[in-house]
């Protein structure tokens, strides 16, 4: 009689400590959880793992054989250690034992397992320090069970220094033995038109496949599985905004003056996009809508215009920035557009945490009363003490640094507002279906015309080191033309950094990796070279005051300050026109579309942009193909799909792949767009048939398992 099901707690399945054991190492807290563990390879009982290939200070798991085994006693202190040497046919590897001599008797030479264990170094050679191993039963007596095993698949799972994979295997086993009938969360048309398999097979034959060809039909069926549960419930979550009654709101005078008033003609996608959001508006349900577009491609004046006809109808829109710096550019930007006829009527008002306490008394009254028909600010938005009138839009600056649950925080404060999400990091299509999948999407790609262009280039100063001066004159000679510069680091102190490592013995990087330049030190050096004796160089870094960082970009902006030397808090909406010039030191440091956003800062006025990546990382390396990448294209979408292909959807999709129930676990955002884009037709077909799921009980019980609120908002902080 089968004794779980997905749904069944773990305790019951496994027992208190081993259920508390894999929660503390994944998570987990059912069954489902326990099968959706899946092996991330398979290993023969015939095949030996290179050595050669081991990372240093990785944990691994390798199939090997003993050839030796020899004991010493220790010199500096009682006990004894035992060595086993293993092998995979031409490298070794070391295992250490401390005051486990009983060992020497499994560990026999001929044998072979599996080894698990973190890999070290002990007088260059590489060495497991009391690693778990599980030796095969090839023993004579066994050796029909031996032979009839010796091509069964042994999974391989991620693993963690507390439990290792073949223990997994035991427990996940164990679990299969009890499992009962597996609701498939397929259509039927579905798994028949793509072949896909049984789910209760699919689990059983992933985790315990007889034999290779069973492996990638149970993947297949798996990652299927995964994409249609996940496009469901997107588009659940759209058509729950949907059902929504929101006021509708019709455009008028305020936006004729606006448009009227305008110094220039909006760009061709400006206008599409623009006209998207206005039909929008009017709808008797709330807006979801994401427009991407490049830096400077005019998001804030589609905005702004969405802002427009909320307000012609006494509504108010809240614009919520990542920083302080770009909510008090936000603001002024809006009230140079408005100009002076309509500003007064709008009255912009700025809300942060780190104004004084009467300006914020004064900010908030504004906001509550209605008087202020656009507010700026950060989180302080989100603060109880914070409400409006009538709130009719909302609009988040730079999705990636917000959550769902901030985005639904805000919106609660007002009745079904419309929802406007902003990003000028270029998202690529199977991101923008499987992370950004509740919302429509709308994209600026036309600029607008005058703009001079950026032109970028790679300093490899490990390579030319001669080139690190010429970075400074060639900095220096467009300041002497009138121009002014950024300087960017990764850090602000990178000798803090260094001396909190040698304080901390547990650090995982060394110091000598960690960042040479902060801006600390770039600005001192700075301040010494020759060429910048007449250069009026400042800092700027987040952990200044919120007014004196104010200060020193208005200084900037009004060129007061010739080089700032800073770190990201630049990265966005920060807008010099008069800015020509982008140093980006350690540029092997930033992410493709950190470095993107960066060098938007610059070729924003009349005069060419120059971006100079400075990177001693190695032609070649992972890292150099990032900086290499970005001096190759200024096409913000091509570098999208380029970051996506170096860096995996691990780091593109930022907390999805964050703890364990709310990571994506065979689907691949990088290589898997033909499945998510059929998982999304199917999805929004079975929606469109049965919107509450009440026929389809699989597929409504597997997104309660593995898309809950938490999981959403991991989903969204891209």
């Amino acid at each position: 009689m089968p004794s779980f099901s997905l749904e069944s707690r773990l305790d019951g399945a496994v027992g208190g400590k081993t259920a508390k054991a894999l929660e503390r190492a994944f998570g987990m807290h059912s069954v489902g959880d326990l099968m959706a563990h899946y092996p991330r390879r398979y290993a023969r009982r015939g095949e030996l793992t290179e050595i050669s290939s081991l990372p240093v200070g990785e944990p691994v798991t390798i199939v090997a054989e003993v050839l030796r085994a020899s004991e010493r006693r220790m010199q500096q202190r009682k006990g004894s250690i035992l060595e086993v040497v293993i092998s995979d046919g031409q490298g070794t590897l070391s295992l250490t034992f401390f005051n486990q001599t009983w060992r020497a008797k499994e560990l026999v030479p001929g044998r072979r397992g599996i080894f698990a264990g973190k890999v070290g170094e002990y007088r260059q050679s590489k060495q497991l320090t009391h690693p778990d191993y599980e030796l095969f039963d090839d023993e004579a007596s066994a050796r029909e069970k031996a032979e009839r095993n010796a091509h069964l698949p042994i999974p391989i799972y991620p693993a963690t220094s507390s439990l290792a994979s073949w223990q997994i295997a035991k427990i996940i086993a164990l679990v299969l033995d009890g499992l009962g009938d597996v609701p498939d969360p397929l259509p039927d048309d579905v798994r028949r038109r793509g072949h896909y398999l049984d789910a209760r097979i699919a689990i059983e034959h992933i985790h315990r496949p007889a034999h290779d060809d069973q492996i990638d039909p149970a993947r297949a069926t798996l990652r299927m599985q995964e994409a249609f549960v996940l496009q469901t419930a997107l588009l659940q979550q759209r058509a729950a905004v949907r059902e929504l009654s929101a006021t509708r709101r019709e455009a008028g005078d305020l936006l004729e003056q606006f448009d009227a008033a305008l110094p220039f003609e909006r760009t061709p996608d400006q206008i599409t996009v623009g006209d998207q959001i206005s039909s929008d508006v009017q709808q008797p349900w709330p807006m979801n809508r994401l427009v991407q577009g490049e830096v400077g491609s005019g998001k804030t004046l589609v905005a702004l215009r969405a802002m427009l006809q909320v307000a012609q109808t006494g509504g108010q829109s809240a614009l919520i920035a990542p920083t302080e710096v770009l909510a008090a550019q936000h603001l002024r930007s809006i009230a140079r557009m408005l100009g002076p006829q309509l500003a007064p009527q709008l009255m912009p008002t700025l809300l942060t945490g780190q104004m004084s306490a009467p300006e914020r008394r004064k900010a908030a009254l504004r906001v509550a009363s209605g008087q202020a028909r656009i507010v700026v600010g950060t989180h302080a938005l989100l603060s109880e003490s914070t409400t409006f009138a009538d709130l009719g839009l909302v609009v988040v600056d730079e999705q990636h640094r917000f959550g769902v649950e901030q985005r639904e925080t805000l919106r609660a404060k007002g009745a079904a507002p419309h929802v406007l999400v902003l990003t000028a990091t270029p998202i690529p299509r199977t991101v923008a279906m499987t992370v950004f999948g509740d919302l429509d999407v709308s994209t600026i790609r036309t600029m607008p015309p005058g703009r001079a262009g950026i032109q970028t280039f790679v300093a490899p100063v490990a390579e030319k080191p001669a080139w690190f001066s010429r970075v400074w004159e060639r900095v220096a000679e467009e300041v002497a033309q009138g121009l002014q510069a950024f300087v960017v680091c990764a850090a602000i102190d990178a000798e803090a950094l260094t001396r909190d490592d040698t304080a901390d013995p547990t650090a995982e990087q060394p110091a000598a990796e960690r960042t040479r330049w902060g801006v600390v030190q770039a600005a001192d050096m700075l301040s010494r070279h020759p060429a910048f004796s007449n250069i009026r160089v400042q800092i700027l870094h987040g952990k200044m005051a919120s007014d004196e960082k104010d200060a020193v970009m208005q200084a900037f902006a009004r060129g007061e300050i010739d080089v700032l030397v800073a770190t990201t808090v630049v990265e966005v909406g920060v807008d010099v026109p008069n800015a020509s010039t982008m140093v980006i030191l350690e540029a092997d440091r930033f992410g493709v579309s950190q470095l993107h956003q960066l060098r938007g800062r610059v070729g924003r006025g009349s005069a060419p942009g120059l971006c100079l990546l400075v990177t001693e990382a190695l032609a070649g390396t992972r890292t150099r193909d990032r900086v290499d990448a970005v001096a190759a294209t200024l096409d913000g979408f091509a570098l999208a799909e380029i970051d996506l292909d170096l860096r995996g959807e691990g780091d593109v999709l930022g907390d999805v792949q964050a703890g364990a129930r709310s990571s994506l676990r065979l689907l691949r955002v990088a290589t898997d767009a033909d499945v998510i884009a059929e998982a999304r037709v199917a999805a929004a077909r079975l929606l469109e048939q049965d919107p509450s799921l009440r026929d389809h009980p699989g597929v409504a019980a597997a997104i309660e398992r593995r898309v809950g609120v938490h999981e959403r908002a991991a989903l969204a902080k891209n």
